[in-house]
């Protein structure tokens, strides 16, 4: 009687890792936008090039890049390290920032600003 508990119990902690990994994902959608773990909306610049970050100094102060962890990443996730030596996620290539103005979750008052700076949809 043991075992089949042991057995059902590990086959219940198999199948239950696929949603444990996909949890495990740096950003995810929320209403058509990318955002992060707390719900905040991430941005790209048009003045990044690949892989590399264009916002620096007190450009950083408004728009934060967000930083990367040291674990493996999986497509389409990636990371750049900055000139400050600091590692900071991208997607799809482009380096990923959040906007100071941006107060709660769902928050979008960094898209489109000067034309440059984009809410990520895609």
């Amino acid at each position: 009687m043991k075992s089949l508990s042991l057995c059902t119990a590990l086959l219940g902690a198999a199948l239950a890792l696929p949603a444990v990994a996909q949890s495990d994902a740096p950003l995810h959608k929320q209403n058509g936008v990318l955002v992060n773990a707390a719900g905040m909306t991430v941005y790209t610049f048009d003045k990044d090039s690949a892989k590399k970050s264009a916002c620096t100094g007190k450009c950083t102060d408004n728009w934060p890049p967000v930083q990367a962890s040291t674990t493996v990443l999986s497509p389409p996730y990636s990371s750049i390290k900055r000139d400050d030596g600091t590692m900071q996620l991208t997607y799809k290539g482009k380096p990923l920032y959040t906007f100071a103005q941006d107060k709660a979750p769902g928050d979008k008052k960094g898209d489109k600003v000067k034309d440059v700076w984009h809410a990520v949809t895609d």
